[in-house]
């Protein structure tokens, strides 16, 4: 047994310096944190999240349309006689005035034709005193038995066939005036004047008797179309208690122009179309504004903005707190101990930023609106009032357009009615 004292001596000298090596290293890490185990029941960081708390209340909704400008009464310019044009009076594109010369024609065939008419009516004149004499004496010679009944027959005849041509030539005089008073071509209504179609000393016959148009463009008309569908839907809605319309269709009408500003001035529903049109599928509505500087010119294509329907005790919350899942629309709702859920709702329309719920939310929910991208079912949160952001501050007429300045007005302040 002797040679194994230097086997057992060399394997306890390798375990002491094992104990010692670890006992070492524990000196080492003692400044790091000890050799302690991670707590695992930490609890984890809070997420800071904003909300809004559910409050139904009655909310105006706006539908917005495509719409297009239209005069309201917009009246082409024809020449009513065959002829060559000599002058055009008014100024292209101008506002003109009713009874305003606009076109001149030439006059003098016309002013023949009037005087060959009147001296036709003359020559018909003379034979009627003609006519009338020889009756007058025809009648007492028969009365006589000088003269046959044949005789006051024909004369008689010879009388009123006189007076019948006589009445045809003063038809022909004025049909004679009226010829040449179309010489001289006047607006019919004060409005805004096109191009002239014809130009000065041009022949102007019924293939070309187009010379110009003028438009009335106050008051205005914005004529927008809505869907059978956007119909059908919002009958379902008012149904159901969830929209209520104004009394006598009094609705109000905005438009936006194209480059994001409001017209300034309102207007009103003034014409429903009888049926749909079957190639589009759409209800055709005119609304009337008034536009007594023209601003507004037939052709512009704007917004129409239908204001005058309500949701009673409505639920809106900003569109970007609500979200998508694999089952439908979700927000976050913060409960109790800050801890929230994810709660399942029917969204409706859009109204500006926000988004109108139709289901789900509850009065005095906490829905989520920032940081809800890292939540999770039962998360605890930091949960402050989400402050929405301040309305920017309409541009300066006057000032220059610049990208800061000239903030256009967004055309989704209201539901979307396309």
């Amino acid at each position: 047994m002797r040679y194994s004292y230097p086997l057992i001596t060399l394997r306890f000298v390798t375990v002491s310096l094992t104990i010692a090596g670890f006992l070492a290293a524990c000196i080492i890490l003692v400044p790091l944190g000890g050799c302690k185990k991670a707590d695992k029941t930490a609890a984890p960081p809070q997420v800071q999240v904003t909300y809004v708390k559910v409050e139904p209340k009655d909310t105006p909704v706006v539908f917005e349309f495509v719409g297009q400008t239209k005069s309201s009464h917009q009246v082409e310019i024809r020449a009513r006689v065959n002829g060559f044009l000599d002058k055009r009076i008014y100024t292209e594109g101008a506002v003109v005035k009713t009874g305003e010369v606009m076109f001149k024609m030439d006059p003098k065939p016309f002013q023949a034709q009037l005087d060959a008419a009147q001296a036709a009516l003359v020559q018909q004149q003379a034979r009627l005193k003609t006519a009338q004499l020889n009756l007058a004496r025809v009648i007492p010679l028969t009365e006589q038995n000088a003269l046959s009944q044949k005789d006051l027959d024909d004369a008689t005849g010879q009388e009123q066939a006189a007076a019948a041509a006589v009445e045809a030539s003063k038809a022909e005089v004025e049909q004679a005036k009226l010829n040449l008073g179309y010489c001289t071509i006047t607006a019919p209504l004060t409005g805004l004047s096109s191009y002239a179609r014809v130009q000065d000393g041009a022949y102007v016959n019924q293939q070309n008797s187009l010379l110009t148009y003028v438009a009335q463009t106050d008051p205005i008309w914005v004529n927008f179309s809505m869907s059978e569908n956007d119909i059908l839907k919002y009958r379902r809605l008012e149904a159901r208690g969830l929209i209520r319309t104004p009394r006598n269709d009094a609705y109000t009408v905005e438009i936006v122009l194209a480059d994001g500003f409001p017209f300034p001035r309102q207007g009103t529903i003034s014409f429903a179309d009888a049926e749909y049109n079957q190639q589009t599928g759409t209800f055709l509505l005119r609304s009337t504004f008034p536009n007594p500087k023209d601003k507004l010119r037939p052709g512009q294509f704007v917004t129409v903005r239908l204001m005058g329907v309500l949701r009673p005790n409505a639920v809106a919350v900003p569109q970007r707190s609500v979200q998508q899942g694999a089952k439908g629309h979700f927000v976050w709702v913060v409960g109790k101990e800050n801890k929230v859920e994810a709660r399942p709702v029917v969204i409706g329309d859009w109204i500006g930023n926000d988004v109108f719920i139709e289901e789900g939310l509850r009065t005095g929910d906490q829905v989520v609106v920032d940081g809800a991208l890292t939540l999770y079912p039962g998360a605890v949160v930091a949960a402050k009032p989400y402050v929405p952001p301040p309305e920017p501050a309409p541009a300066s007429v006057a000032a220059a357009p610049t990208a800061a300045a000239e903030k256009p007005a967004s055309t989704k302040s209201g539901a979307q009615g396309r």
